[in-house]
């Protein structure tokens, strides 16, 4: 791994692999970019693949205070790494943090997003805000198990599946990035159909069309809905449902349909 350094210090680490075009993988929530790996092996097939831990995870820093505007920024430094423009694919709130930089005017080429974790419903406002006074009080406290645990709830998640990863090896490695959580891009929130109204890149918008138990809880329109509003909203969107797929969307699955959209 290797770094670069964000417009306020923060060393972002990321890893470099392949050659031919700019694409830059986002992560998601609970990521320090490790779920994006396997993805950046097959693109870099065709691709120098930039896939980076957004700050707070893995080994990149985390310069208080957070605002989204920083997240931006490392975003914006990767960008300039990779050349001065690139293609850019953002899966789940790394997905709404792709969008957010399309808005801001990040040299972003071409824009995919895969299952943006926007909520259409009319009362999604009230209910974010629930969300996160309580996630932050959570985790004022240094509850980082409940928090959690209130995430997983919330992302859908049934209480057999929150024992049961509770209980894995992998929960102590969540927990040292549940302080991430509060930093969530559009989590359970309205889409900013405004800033998103403002997009000019070709963008791809896709959803799984398997069955997910582990979000089944948020209902199966949940996110063809949040995709039909990004679509709707980006002048030049188009969107694609990737059959037998869910939120934790396979890389070969995803792979060919990236390379395809990327060389558009």
């Amino acid at each position: 791994m290797s770094n670069v350094a964000s417009a306020d210090g923060t060393l972002i680490d990321y890893t470099c692999q392949g050659a031919g075009p700019a694409v830059i993988l986002v992560a998601g929530g609970l990521d320090d970019g490790s779920e994006n790996a396997p993805l950046a092996v097959e693109l870099s097939k065709d691709f120098t693949v930039y896939n980076y831990a957004r700050r707070g995870t893995g080994k990149s820093g985390d310069t208080p205070p957070w605002s989204m505007e920083r997240e931006l920024e490392d975003l914006d430094a990767v960008i300039a790494l990779a050349g001065g423009s690139a293609h850019v694919y953002g899966v789940s709130a790394g997905g709404g943090l792709a969008l957010e930089a399309a808005a801001a005017g990040a040299s972003i080429t071409r824009l995919a997003v895969y299952e943006v974790p926007y909520n259409t419903a009319d009362d999604a406002p009230q209910r974010q805000k629930a969300y996160f006074d309580e996630l932050d009080a959570l985790l004022a406290d240094g509850r980082r198990g409940d928090a959690l645990r209130l995430f997983m709830r919330t992302a859908g998640g049934s209480e057999e599946d929150i024992a049961g990863a509770a209980a894995s090896p992998m929960w102590p490695a969540l927990e040292d990035l549940a302080h991430t959580l509060s930093r969530g891009f559009g989590t359970l929130g309205p889409p900013p159909v405004a800033r998103l109204a403002t997009i000019t890149q070709p963008t791809l918008v896709a959803i799984g069309g398997g069955y997910d138990p582990h979000t089944s809880g948020l209902g199966s329109d949940f996110f063809p809905r949040a995709a039909d509003a990004i679509t709707a909203s980006i002048p030049h969107a188009h969107q694609l449902v990737v059959e037998g797929q869910t939120h934790m969307v396979d890389a070969k699955a995803m792979a060919p349909i990236l390379t395809s959209f990327f060389s558009g």
